[in-house]
This record gives structure tokens, sequence and C-alpha cells, in this order.
């Protein structure tokens, strides 16, 4: 082992050094990780990574913006950027959202009015978002999920297939006139014909 002139080891003077001006550099790191990043942009990233899932409207991503306490200033001021770079447009989500849920979900247009209000689309865009649904091809999804349906209703008599066929459709949105209409061509078509009285007590 090699010793200085004063007896200490030879280096461990510069080890010490070194080690202590360490220190302070890893602690800066440390503290630079545990130190929330700037409210801006934790909502820019969080709002990228919601938009990556889905499209999803203003108002939904405000609120989740909210939930994990994002300043409403903050939040809005952020959105709005969004907004007018054309990243956030609640009139295309809509148009958007009515065409996939119809065509994947089936859902008539008071379903698909609902869903758009709970996901706080302003009235006028919900409108003109629904003013887009075809009513043919709406007659025409209603038509499938009859259909669909039927091939499990072979027992059932002629008024609990009207019944339970005509409720899906409502369930699903459909108009009650579009539902009974559908529902007895479909049935109809099957093969069962009813008789007036159970067409007139349904």
């Amino acid at each position: 082992m090699q010793m200085n002139g004063d007896g200490t080891r030879r280096g461990s003077g510069a080890r010490r050094r070194s080690s202590g001006d360490a220190l302070p550099g890893a602690a800066a790191d440390e503290e630079s990780r545990r130190k929330p990043d700037d409210p801006e942009q934790l909502a820019r990233d969080m709002v990228y990574r919601l938009l990556a899932a889905r499209a999803r409207s203003r108002s939904e991503l405000r609120q989740a913006l909210l939930r994990k306490e994002i300043d409403e200033e903050v939040a809005d001021a952020v959105l709005q950027k969004f907004v007018d770079a054309g990243l956030v447009d609640d009139a295309s989500f809509a148009e958007e959202w009515v065409h996939s849920r119809q065509r994947h979900q089936g859902l008539g247009r008071k379903a698909l009015g609902f869903e758009l209000r709970r996901k706080g689309v302003d009235e006028h865009l919900v409108e003109a978002a629904l003013s887009t649904v075809d009513g043919d091809a709406e007659v025409e999804r209603a038509r499938e999920l009859v259909q669909r349906k039927l091939r499990t209703m072979a027992n059932l008599d002629h008024a609990a297939k009207l019944r339970r066929l005509v409720g899906m459709l409502a369930r699903k949105g459909y108009s009650e006139g579009l539902a009974f209409r559908v529902v007895r061509e479909e049935i109809e078509r099957s093969g069962d014909d009813a008789p007036d009285s159970d067409l007139e007590s349904t």
C-alpha cells in the first residue's frame, strides 16, 4: 500500500472528494425523479394517452383531467390547444361515434343520442350527428338483430316472440314504430303467421 508523506493512504483523499462531489449530483437526479412534472405537461401527456386509446369528447377529457387533480384552468387551457389543433373535435367525435356504435353494436338513434349526451356533447352536435344516420341502414341493422335472435326462439309462441324482440330493439334505442314493424315482418318471414288477436293485444 502506498502512503503519502503525512501517513495517509495515497489517493484516498481524491476518492473521498470524488465520492463527495457525486453525492449532490445523485441527490439532484433523485430529487428530479421525485419532483412532479409541470401541470400543463402532465395534462398534455394524459390527453395524448387517452386519445391514443380512442376518440373522446372534450367533456370526457376534461373530467379525466379533473379526476387526476389537474387544476380546472390548466385543464381548460390545455384542452383548448388540442381543440385549436384539431385533435379534439366534438362534431367529428359525435359523427364517428354514431356510425361506429350503429355498425358494431346495432344501436338505434335513441340509444346513440343518450350516449353522446352522457359524454357531454352539446345538443346541437348530437342532433347533427344523428341526422347522418341512414334510415335504411338503421332498419337493416334492426332486421339483422331480429333475425339473429329469432334463431334462438323456435319454442316460443308468436306473442312471446313479438314481445321479446320489440323489447330488445327498444333497449337498443330503436323507436317503437320501427321496432314493431321490423319484428312483425321478420316473424312473418320466418313462417310464423300470427292471428290478428296477437297483434292487437301487443
